[in-house]
This record gives C-alpha cells, sequence and structure tokens, in this order.
C-alpha cells in the first residue's frame, strides 16, 4: 500500500520492449535506500516488482495488461517519474490509501499559473470513472495524492502546492499527455455493495392507483 505521497523523481534509463511486455530500468537513489530484490515501488502510481537491483538503479518488467492500462509504455530513455516505496506499519497515511492499482489514463489539459508557484491542474477523465470521483475527494494522478477541487462534465481540477510543483512530474506535461488515475478504493467497495442491495422503487401514488388504491 501507498500513499500518494513521491518521494524522489527517478529517471528512465532504458526501456526493453518484449514480444510480451516491456522492462524498465530507473535511476534513482532514495528509494532503493532499503529495497531487496522483489520489493514493490511505485512508479507514476503503479505498483511494481524491483528486480536486478544495483548501486543507483532498479529494474522493473511491465506486463501487457500494465502497458494497457497505464501510461508507462509511453516512457523513453530520459523521461522522469514519480516514485514512492511502500507505507511502512510505522508510517503516517499522510495522503490517502493508494494500491498501485491503475485504473485508467486521463489526458492532461493544462497547468495554470495561480501565483506564488501554486497551479491550477486540469485533467480530462474517462466516463467509466466518473462514478468514484466526487468534489473534495481524492485522486491519485500519476501516483500524486490529489484533492479534487473541481468537477465540471467529464474534466476534474486540482490545485498544485509549491512543493508538488517541484517534487513530482506534473511540470514536464504537455497538453495531450497521458496520466495514470486511481480512484479512491473506497468508493469502488461502496459501489459494488450498492448494485448487490435489493433496493425496491419508491412507491408512488401513480403506482397505487395501478394496484387499486
Amino acid at each position: 500500500m501507498f500513499t500518494g505521497i513521491i518521494e524522489e523523481l527517478g529517471t528512465i534509463e532504458a526501456v526493453q520492449t518484449r514480444a510480451a511486455g516491456a522492462r524498465l530500468t530507473i535511476r534513482c537513489e532514495t528509494v532503493l535506500s532499503d529495497a531487496v530484490e522483489g520489493a514493490s515501488i511505485a512508479v507514476n502510481g503503479v505498483c511494481l516488482t524491483a528486480v536486478d537491483l544495483r548501486a543507483g538503479s532498479f529494474s522493473a518488467d511491465l506486463a501487457p495488461e500494465t502497458l494497457r492500462r497505464s501510461n508507462l509504455g509511453d516512457l523513453r530513455a530520459g523521461s522522469r517519474v514519480n516514485l514512492e516505496r511502500p507505507l511502512s506499519p510505522t508510517g503516517r497515511l499522510n495522503g490517502h490509501i493508494v494500491q498501485g492499482h491503475v485504473d485508467g489514463t486521463g489526458e492532461f489539459l493544462s497547468l495554470e499559473a495561480l501565483g506564488e508557484d501554486n497551479w491550477w491542474l486540469r485533467i480530462r477523465v474517462p466516463a467509466e470513472l466518473d462514478p468514484y470521483l466526487v468534489f473534495k475527494g481524492s485522486i491519485a494522478i500519476d501516483g500524486i495524492s490529489l484533492t479534487i477541487a473541481s468537477l465540471e462534465s467529464d474534466v476534474l481540477a486540482a490545485t498544485i502546492i509549491p512543493h508538488t510543483f517541484r517534487g513530482t512530474t506534473l511540470g514536464g506535461y504537455r497538453a495531450g499527455a497521458r496520466v495514470n488515475l486511481e480512484c479512491d478504493v473506497l468508493a469502488k467497495h461502496v459501489e459494488k455493495l450498492l448494485k448487490r442491495l435489493d433496493l425496491k422503487a419508491p412507491m408512488t401514488v401513480e403506482k397505487l392507483r395501478e394496484q387499486g388504491y
């Protein structure tokens, strides 16, 4: 489990395309300080298994589903990525519960300056994710825990503070770029539970008349 608080910006060193999937090699330092072979590391919000650990880098294999569901297939050598280690049992949940299981990708629309290095981020989201998005709710965008500040049709917006702007990849996006989206897992569980409830339609005057009352 992750929290959406980015620890480090890594750099893609190599991308190896394979018959099924791909392998990334990522240069970094902080997230390797206590990493072991097989450890989980979130890369742009995608939970990956670290292999081939070396001084200053690790690799991770991408399944075809990961390439289809996320923006990791868009990465090239030199691309910057957001990195986070899993939450330790004694750690603080500073962001929100992030599983590293991306639900889909959104379209980066704009990052508008608000002054004092604060920014207004706008993302177009796919229709199938709309049921899980609420005003002031949480969402992970490329692994960054953000609060939804506005929802208008298929566009969500969030305020980006200076610390987040400086410590993540957000400042390097151009309009049209794909970003990974992970909705609040609690919202997904609630939706499934509600669908299973035998909710009867409310009684109305018309229905009473139909039944002879």
